[in-house]
């Protein structure tokens, strides 16, 4: 029996990978990438259809993908994870430029103007 698919299609890899510019979102190398979920998708996989949208991932590396779980107080505070019940569409991202960014489920990234901090 083939094992159930709990990430995200190959599209929102995509979508998420063009976005993120082909780099981590915390170091900005371009080698060892892998997704991560802001929010975790906790035990069996997906249940909400967000889990796998373009705002609650990430472009990353593994060495980061690991920094973000020794690091938890930082990462929450850069946005690279999200508490739930937030939403991850409502908590900005901080990338190697030092821009915060809002993320939307279709792939956008929109540059946090003043009030949002």
């Amino acid at each position: 029996m083939a094992r159930r698919r709990t990430g995200p299609t190959d599209v929102v890899r995509a979508i998420v990978h063009d976005r993120d510019g082909g780099a981590c979102v915390r170091c900005g190398t371009g080698e060892d990438l892998t997704i991560h979920h802001r929010v975790n998708r906790g035990m069996g996989g997906a249940r909400e259809a967000w889990i796998n949208q373009a705002h609650n991932l990430l472009l990353v590396c593994t060495r980061c993908n690991g920094w973000f779980e020794d690091n938890p107080r930082e990462s929450y505070a850069a946005g690279w994870k999200v508490r739930r019940p937030q939403i991850p569409s409502e908590v900005e991202v901080l990338y190697p430029d030092g821009s915060h960014y809002v993320l939307t489920a279709d792939g956008v990234r929109s540059v946090m103007v003043g009030a949002g901090r």
